[in-house]
């Protein structure tokens, strides 16, 4: 078990990094084309929608697909096929009103998303919402597939799919760059770079539907045909997980539009906090996948009373390894964050100007990466109890403490308006700490849960386990920040990489010794891993 869930990881882990590499390169050509400008800040509050439609049903570990390798891990492949099927037609029948409906809408809906913005802003992200409405429909269809094809332990895929979306919209910027040259950063061109980014967008949303067509055909789990059976036993779990699951995710991503409802007062906001947003997922989404993937399967097969043992140490298995590897990278974001975004976007239209502002969400961002891994294992614990109710309770309440958490630290969706905590946080940072402070208090309450419905947990040897990595990880970050600030750099490119990789470096090492040293029994197995592999690449050398 422990040699399979390593190679699932590891398969999902170089996937996911080809694409989240790719990921890196489109958001690297969004900077240079359109910076901080009208284009890209229309874009993200056009994106809202569809985006959380993809990401919240057609993302890897998102309730669709969750709930598809839930079920279907436990059935015979014939019978995944039917159920598959009959998913397909009742999501895509309602998915397909989904998509009218932001058509129709779309001027009303970016007024909701984002009352403060211009009119120029305003009507990009009108006409980008009508071009990317399609990716409704393609969202739930692409998430289905990828939890039947996982639950048919087909991994490489799903992981590695995003990166099409990726390619699409590079593509497009090329396009457009070839077209109009040096002048695709005039405003005037806004709204044509809107429309390309907009529909480049839609674009990879279809290849990444297509693409899993022939997997599926090859697992015996493809049938071209309408199927309206929703009194199936297997259509009916599904869709119990999914119902509660949806909804509790998509709570989550309601929380962005809070965010976004603030921050559309606030110039340049929405496009810095996805720049940000774009450095914190690349190594999250890398480590989440390669940690929840390979789990979400085990999980599901442990939920017998006599396997109770080994899901307790399962679960602390995700969790410590959670912890483990997202404490360093948060302190490192924190200590690093400037030089990092200097590194990454500054070039073209991304001036220091914006860089700084990117630079300073980052660190806010970087603070909640271990409370947003640790959520997500805790969440798909519940899910594989077939329990999707007590994570959309939760996610419900989070909601109403990020309102009021955005409202106390950034004081109103317009600049200049009263705060209730004066000199606490203001400004688009004010935003992301909001949403850490909720994933966090959210870890909790899913933890004292789990704890109940289990019968109990050893959470004070977990916590004291924690509280180790989180002092190694304090310390990786202040020696980062030590070696960043006082060693004169070299100015350019090649300064900014030898600084980010150097402190970093230095980061990485002190936090390895430190946690070595405590004795954690994951970081050990990790590390002895790693020692027995280095003497194999050497003798091979």
């Amino acid at each position: 078990m422990a040699q399979s869930l390593r190679r699932i990881a590891l398969v999902v882990a170089v996937a996911t990094a080809l694409s989240k590499l790719a990921g890196l390169v489109r958001q690297q050509a969004i900077a240079a084309a359109f910076g901080v400008g009208a284009a890209y800040d229309a874009y993200n509050y056009a994106y809202v929608l569809p985006g959380f439609l993809l990401i919240l049903l057609g993302g890897i570990n998102g309730p669709f697909h969750s709930a598809m390798v839930s079920v279907l891990a436990r059935r015979p492949r014939q019978e995944g096929a039917y159920v598959l099927a009959a998913i397909n037609t009742l999501v895509g029948a309602g998915l397909l009103g989904v998509t009218v409906l932001l058509l129709v809408f779309a001027g009303p809906l970016i007024t909701l998303v984002g009352p403060g913005l211009d009119a120029t802003r305003h009507d990009i992200a009108v006409l980008q919402l009508r071009w990317m409405a399609p990716m409704a429909l393609f969202a739930g269809l692409i998430g289905l597939g990828f939890g039947a094809l996982n639950a048919a332990d087909e991994f490489w895929l799903p992981s590695v799919s995003p990166l099409l979306s990726s390619v699409a919209v590079i593509a497009g910027i090329g396009v457009l760059w070839w077209q109009l040259g040096a002048a695709i950063t005039l405003p005037t061109t806004a709204v044509l770079g809107g429309v390309v980014l907009a529909g480049s967008t839609t674009l990879g949303a279809v290849l990444q539907w297509l693409i899993q067509l022939p997997a599926l055909a090859r697992q015996g789990l493809q049938r071209f045909q309408l199927v309206w059976d929703w009194r199936d036993p297997g259509v009916r779990e599904v869709l119990q997980v999914m119902g509660p699951a949806t909804l509790s995710s998509g709570m989550l991503q309601i929380n962005v539009f809070v965010s976004l409802f603030f921050a559309s007062g606030i110039p340049a906001a929405a496009a810095g906090l996805g720049y940000a947003n774009l450095l914190v997922q690349t190594p999250l989404g890398l480590l989440s996948n390669a940690l929840l993937v390979p789990l979400l399967p085990v999980y599901a097969r442990l939920t017998a009373p006599d396997d109770r043992p080994e899901l307790v140490g399962r679960i602390r298995q995700g969790l410590m390894l959670s912890n483990a590897s997202m404490l360093p990278l948060g302190a490192l974001m924190v200590a690093l964050a400037l030089p990092i975004v200097a590194l990454i976007y500054e070039r073209g239209a991304f001036n220091a100007g914006a860089a700084e502002l990117v630079g300073n969400l980052l660190m806010a961002y970087g603070i909640g990466m271990p409370a947003y891994l640790a959520r997500d294992v805790l969440v798909r614990v519940f899910y594989a109890l077939g329990d999707g109710v007590t994570p959309f309770r939760w996610s419900m309440a989070g909601i109403g403490l990020n309102a009021l958490f955005c409202w106390a630290f950034v004081g109103g969706p317009v600049p200049g308006a009263t705060q209730l905590l004066p000199g606490l946080y203001c400004g688009a940072a004010g935003l992301v700490l909001a949403t850490v402070a909720v994933n966090l208090i959210t870890c909790v309450g899913l933890l004292l849960a789990l704890q109940t419905k289990l019968g109990g947990l050893p959470l004070r040897l977990w916590l004291r386990d924690t509280m180790v990595l989180f002092g190694a990880a304090v310390l990786a970050g202040l020696a980062a920040w030590g070696v960043s600030v006082t060693v004169a750099w070299p100015t350019g490119l090649w300064g900014r990489l030898l600084e980010c990789s150097f402190a970093g470096g230095v980061g990485v090492l002190i936090y390895g010794v430190v946690a070595s040293l405590a004795q954690v029994p994951e970081v050990k197995d990790l590390t002895d891993q790693l020692r027995d592999r280095l003497p194999r690449i050497g003798a091979r050398r």
